[in-house]
């Protein structure tokens, strides 16, 4: 069984800055195409990031382009999201999910068979 466990949310002010890590055990990295979602309160969950497992380009939705940067760390067994320029809109609880490539038609979950507990980010002044 695959498990994701994320970390490194927060209560930050608007234009800060945070960094989520999605750790993956046991199997390697390499084996998984890992995507970040958020779920806004009274809202539905939406995609954020994907980063393929292999070669090509990661997929963003365009409400956080420019500002969030996915990025696999293999030594850590992990996948990273640096959130920069956070604005209020960005407040949710942010889950990882692992499948063996990104959806086909990203944001959607498509084939994102494992997923985290997801860890609480919040933009307030």
């Amino acid at each position: 069984q695959t498990h994701l466990v994320e970390s490194g949310g927060g209560l930050v002010p608007p234009g800060g800055s945070l960094r989520l890590s999605c750790h993956v055990s046991p199997f390697p990295l390499d084996f998984f195409a890992i995507a970040w979602f958020r779920q806004a309160p009274g809202k539905a969950r939406e995609g954020v990031a994907c980063v393929p497992n292999r070669l090509g380009r990661p997929n963003y939705v365009d409400s956080v382009k420019g500002r969030f940067t996915i990025s696999r760390d293999n030594d850590e067994n992990a996948v990273h999201l640096q959130m920069n320029s956070l604005e209020l809109e960005d407040t949710a609880i942010y889950y990882c999910a692992a499948g063996g490539q990104c959806p086909r038609k990203f944001p959607s979950e498509e084939g994102m068979d494992y997923w985290g507990s997801g860890t609480q980010v919040t933009v307030s002044s």
